[in-house]
C-alpha cells in the first residue's frame, strides 16, 4: 500500500486521519482489522506510549427499584500516531483482536 494512501475502515462517520503512520497497529496505515462493538466514550487517559483509557458512561435499569441509574466502566485502548487527539476528547472507539493483555480496543477518531 501507498504510504499517502490510506485505507477506509468501513465505520460511517469516521473521518480518516490527515497524518501517516508506520504503526501496523493502526486501522488506517497497517493490518489492524477492527470487527464487533464501536462504543463513544471520553479519553481520560493518554500517558504512555501509543496506549490510553477511555471511560464510558451508560445507563443500568434496576428492577427491583425501577428506575435507571448511571454507570461507567473503563477501557484500555491503542491510540495510533496519526490522530490528533489528547485528554478530555470525545472519541469512537472498535474492538479489535487483542493487542496486549489489557488492549482490545482502538480509537478510530474524534467525535
Amino acid at each position: 500500500m501507498s504510504q499517502l494512501q490510506s485505507k477506509n475502515v468501513g465505520i460511517p462517520g469516521v473521518q480518516q486521519p490527515n497524518r501517516v503512520c508506520d504503526d501496523r497497529d493502526c486501522p488506517y496505515h497497517g493490518s489492524l482489522r477492527v470487527r464487533g462493538l464501536l462504543i463513544e466514550g471520553t479519553l481520560i487517559k493518554y500517558r504512555a506510549s501509543k496506549s490510553g483509557v477511555v471511560m464510558r458512561t451508560y445507563l443500568y435499569y434496576d428492577g427491583k427499584y425501577k428506575r435507571y441509574e448511571r454507570r461507567s466502566s473503563k477501557i484500555h485502548v491503542h491510540v495510533p500516531p496519526c490522530l490528533d487527539v489528547k485528554e478530555g476528547d470525545k472519541v469512537i472507539i472498535g474492538e479489535t483482536r487483542p493487542i496486549s493483555k489489557s488492549v482490545s480496543f482502538v480509537v478510530l477518531g474524534k467525535r
